[in-house]
């Protein structure tokens, strides 16, 4: 997968390394572009999430006009937002027309799928058919578990859809021992897919409160659910810093089979406190 990180050569150039390779996840609302082109370098991909209140056009315009401003886009293509065959040619020759080369396939949060795609291997399936027109498909990982669909489900599931795939991208999980841990069981499972691991950006307080009551659903929110008494354990005055999940991290970090590549950074849209953390550990490292 183009652009992962390379063997380490110490613990510090090692995150320099996987820094470098993170991507911003960025949600396609008002003034969000605005924001990235001040504040987000050319060299940082820029994944854009799907809304199944919006539909998959609000994502590809997004992902269109970053495009047409430099930057790496990779849509999240929802199975659940896409109609037919048909429609997903559509979809495919759009991003093609952008240049995308990668793409993440989620099965999305629509309650009831838009056609014949109730889920993300389907719709993998579905391309493969289309002659794999990307360089490189994303699927999703989940560190603890899911919170509709039971482990063993989900084990099986990623079996079905990492044939199609070239890296997974992970869910957050504020449990850096946990992600370890998990990391491992997937490769020791055969999943032998480069991670990206999630992480929450730097968000202030009232951010990320505001954000989430609006979005109020999908893969950005859920993780919120999930973990109600993180705003206690890991928000300061300052708001949120992923350092203490990154510190935790480090036994992967060092794995020399390399299985974690990178960081896929949930940014709740506050890419510019979010690129001057990276920016600060990249200066450290």
């Amino acid at each position: 997968m183009a652009g992962l990180a390379s063997p380490e050569t110490s613990s510090a150039a090692r995150l320099a390394e996987l820094l470098r390779a993170s991507r911003y996840e960025v949600i396609p609302l008002a003034g969000v572009e605005e924001q990235v082109l001040e504040h987000v370098p050319r060299d940082v991909t820029l994944t854009v999430t799907a809304s199944p209140t919006k539909g998959l056009d609000v994502t590809l315009d997004h992902a269109e006009r970053f495009a047409a401003q430099g930057y790496a886009v990779v849509p999240h293509l929802s199975a659940r937002l896409v109609r037919d065959r048909s429609h997903l040619a559509e979809v495919v020759q759009r991003m093609d027309a952008m240049g995308v080369r990668d793409v993440f396939v989620v099965a999305g949060d629509a309650e009831r799928p838009a056609g014949e795609f109730a889920g993300a291997a389907a719709l993998l399936a579905a391309l493969d058919e289309l002659g794999h027109p990307f360089a490189d498909i994303g699927i999703t990982g989940y560190p603890e578990s899911h919170p509709t669909i039971d482990d063993e489900t989900t084990i099986a599931a990623m079996f079905e859809k990492s044939r199609f795939a070239t890296y997974i991208a992970s869910q957050i999980c504020f449990d850096p021992s946990l992600t370890v841990r998990w990391v491992d069981a997937v490769w020791a499972r055969g999943t032998r897919l480069p991670i990206l691991v999630g992480l929450p950006g730097v968000v202030p307080r009232a951010k990320l409160v505001r954000v989430s009551a609006r979005i109020g659903i999908g893969e950005s929110a859920r993780f919120l659910r999930k973990n109600a008494g993180f705003v206690g354990r890991f928000l300061k005055p300052g708001g949120f810093s992923p350092d203490p999940l990154i510190r935790g991290l480090e036994p992967a970090l060092r794995d020399p089979e390399r299985k974690i590549a990178g960081f896929h950074i949930f940014t709740f849209n506050d890419v510019a406190d979010t690129e001057r953390w990276r920016r600060r550990r990249l200066a450290r490292a």
